[in-house]
């Protein structure tokens, strides 16, 4: 299309030729740039109108990707292997050719001798992943951006003030971003009309937030040393962000069995308490909209972390957060706490789990190992 932009129109010609006297001929179009594909049949597009089917091949989910990379019995192993390479089949066979880790123990010496070296097929792929997009041309502009998300910075006037541009001067990036589902923005369940961002591919995420910043030492052959001080940074930006996502993912599908009122929005959001001067991350909600007169209803609140042990301080907050929501208007009667966690979880928050209203999910459960603890009323 680059080289002949009058493609699409000269196909247009051929479909509807044929139209009117059917030859059995079917035309199969694909293609990996999903901004280019996407707009085959956007608005006026020649071709707008004329396709019987739109299949986007999407990754494999958490839980199907454990299953291909063979890893499914050690779900430790299987959240950190796809928060940095996701659910893309690819990466295993053709570009690693079955290099897969055999334990937790044996992840650092893999991830260092696979995306961490400039001998492997991977090292370079989110650069790659940026580059085939057509509609990118200043890669740099782009990869600022995707850093700016990467290191925390969620909301546009956040990824604005961290590359130094206006917020206006970023809007054609963030929409070429999201048209390639590079980026994805997510609305806040309880403010409406904020939304925050978030990287869609595991492997440029990790690209921003570890090999970028330690790009020249990574090429130099420093992986070892690169990733033995990239702990902190892998855990804070990487693998917590990712395993929050993960447990929406486990909410909206195999997680609904588990929840007697998970019918509605799943997403997350901020609850402002203004009396502490403090904002409430809540990293897993189910919203339902209110409709008829009835009012909006809250059906979980969540809190997931990836490295902390979870205990009654967060049953706490999420108590808090479930107030202020009342007092906002929303109906929270049958509204139930549930905590997730890589790291497990206190002896008095099992407790309270025993007791009945509360939901605890650790890594087991995210990968149907076993059944949840507690349950939501």
């Amino acid at each position: 299309m680059k080289v002949a932009p009058e493609l699409p129109s000269l196909i247009q010609r051929e479909i509807d030729r044929h139209q009117t006297r059917p030859s059995g001929m079917r035309l199969l179009l694909c293609g990996s740039a999903m901004s280019v594909m996407g707009g085959l049949l956007a608005n006026t597009a020649p071709l707008r109108g004329r396709a019987q089917l739109e299949l986007v091949v999407r990754p494999f989910g958490y839980r199907a990707a454990a299953e291909f990379w063979g890893v499914a019995e050690d779900p430790a192993l299987a959240a950190r292997l796809h928060a940095v390479v996701g659910g893309t089949p690819a990466y295993r066979r053709q570009f690693l050719a079955d290099d897969v880790p055999e334990s937790l123990r044996a992840f650092d010496d893999w991830i260092c001798r696979t995306v961490l070296s400039p001998f492997s097929p991977l090292f370079r792929e989110a650069r790659y992943l940026l580059a085939e997009e057509a509609d990118i041309r200043d890669t740099a502009l782009y990869h600022s951006v995707l850093a700016a998300v990467a290191q925390g910075n969620s909301t546009r006037g956040g990824i604005a003030g961290y590359i130094g541009r206006k917020s206006v001067d970023i809007s054609h990036p963030l929409n070429v971003l999201e048209d390639s589902h590079l980026l994805a923005r997510e609305s806040d369940v309880f403010r409406t009309g904020k939304s925050q961002y978030r990287i869609t591919e595991p492997l440029i995420n990790f690209y921003e937030a570890v090999m970028r910043p330690a790009w020249a030492r990574l090429e130099s052959g420093q992986a070892t040393e690169v990733w033995g001080q990239s702990a902190e940074r892998f855990a804070a930006q990487v693998a917590g962000p990712h395993f929050e996502a993960v447990c929406r993912e486990y909410v909206i599908g195999p997680g609904r069995s588990s929840l007697s009122a998970s019918r509605g929005e799943v997403g997350s959001g901020i609850v402002t308490d203004s009396a502490a001067r403090r904002q409430i991350q809540v990293d897993v909600a189910v919203v339902e909209p209110g409709s008829g007169g009835r009012r909006p209803s809250v059906a979980l609140l969540g809190e997931a972390k990836w490295g902390t042990v979870m205990g009654a301080g967060h049953l706490e907050r999420l108590g808090r957060a479930r107030e202020l929501l009342t007092a906002r208007g929303f109906d929270t009667e049958h509204c139930g706490p549930a905590f997730f966690s890589a790291a497990g979880f206190s002896d008095s928050l099992r407790t309270a789990a025993e007791r009945g209203g509360v939901l605890l999910v650790g890594l087991d459960e995210l990968y149907g190992r076993a059944v949840p603890t507690g349950f939501v009323p």
